[in-house]
């Protein structure tokens, strides 16, 4: 077990950058920007893009929170900083 704070704040930025990232491509990228290309695609009579833009992104942004918050845990207990 590692007990740096460099170390433990690099993998916190690290899964932030990671989260933060799959929130653009998601939010900005499949609502807006690739939206033409994905309402090529039917999801449940409508259009990926629309959905993306309306339904899907909440969806991905739940799973997100429950990612980061294992993914925390992870690293609290990596570094011995966990609660108990």
């Amino acid at each position: 077990m590692e007990n740096n704070s460099s170390g433990y704040w690099q993998a916190v930025l690290g899964l932030l950058t990671k989260i933060l990232i799959i929130w653009f491509l998601v939010s900005f990228g499949a609502g807006i920007l690739f939206a033409p290309a994905l309402n090529s695609i039917s999801l449940g009579g409508y259009p990926l893009g629309f959905w993306f833009a309306h339904q899907g992104s909440i969806y991905i942004f739940i799973v997100l929170i429950f990612w980061y918050a294992k993914k925390m845990g992870d690293i609290d207990r990596q570094f011995d900083v966990h609660e108990e």
